[in-house]
């Protein structure tokens, strides 16, 4: 199964480089070119590892290890010409997984990248697939079937569900799926919610106007019912 890293780095040549490695060695890419785009990214497209410089134009790079840690544990492999213990300490005390300095070998960066989402896979939660009712939630897979057809959704679309699904039963707070599906800074953006809940019964429900699996508590957040 192909995996997704993000690559913030802001010097094009190194950036296009990294991005042509990755694809021929089966990775799905998604780059960004400083701080702010590389937190966007995080959150909009859902990456499974992150591969981070520190020396960004707008941000320094442990500046986006805090943010990315303050709603996600994605794995963060840190980039950097920065070789001294200290800068290395850091990093790795705020949240990232691996350190690996300018210049690089780029199988023993492929190869750092691989162990890094092997490590969050063996920390996942060991239960893969979800049943509610007619549908069933592959989260391994990161795919959902509804009477036995796939249904097609959106990449925001999925980590909605996929966050309700790791809660199967429990009530998950708008701001906590805000947080985690949207970003940090989004917790009073409800507007959001209720598009994509709407989008989502219209593709999963039965009668999407009363919906049986995905609940909404008024004021307080979502429900996937059993």
């Amino acid at each position: 199964m192909s995996h997704k890293v993000l690559v913030v780095e802001d010097e094009p040549a190194l950036a296009r480089a990294l991005a042509i490695n990755l694809r021929s060695h089966g990775w799905e890419v998604v780059t960004a070119a400083d701080g702010r785009s590389g937190l966007d990214a995080a959150a909009t497209t859902h990456p499974d590892v992150v591969l981070l410089d520190l020396g960004l134009p707008d941000l320094d790079g442990t500046e986006v290890i805090s943010g990315l840690r303050g709603w996600t544990s994605v794995p963060i492999v840190v980039l950097s010409a920065r070789q001294h213990g200290e800068d290395k300490v850091e990093a790795l005390d705020l949240g990232a997984d691996d350190y690996v300095t300018k210049p690089f070998a780029m199988n023993e960066l492929m190869a750092r990248l691989r162990a890094a989402v092997r490590r969050a896979e063996e920390v996942a939660p060991t239960v893969s697939t979800v049943q509610v009712g007619g549908l069933l939630i592959d989260l391994a897979r990161k795919r959902v079937a509804r009477d036995g057809t796939d249904v097609r959704l959106t990449p925001t679309e999925w980590a909605f569900l996929e966050l309700l699904a790791r809660n199967l039963g429990r009530l998950v707070p708008r701001e906590q799926v805000l947080r985690e599906v949207w970003g940090p800074g989004y917790e009073h953006e409800g507007h959001y919610l209720r598009v994509y809940a709407a989008q989502l019964r219209r593709k999963l429900e039965d009668n999407p106007a009363h919906p049986r699996h995905l609940v909404t508590t008024s004021g307080l957040g979502y429900t996937l019912e059993p």
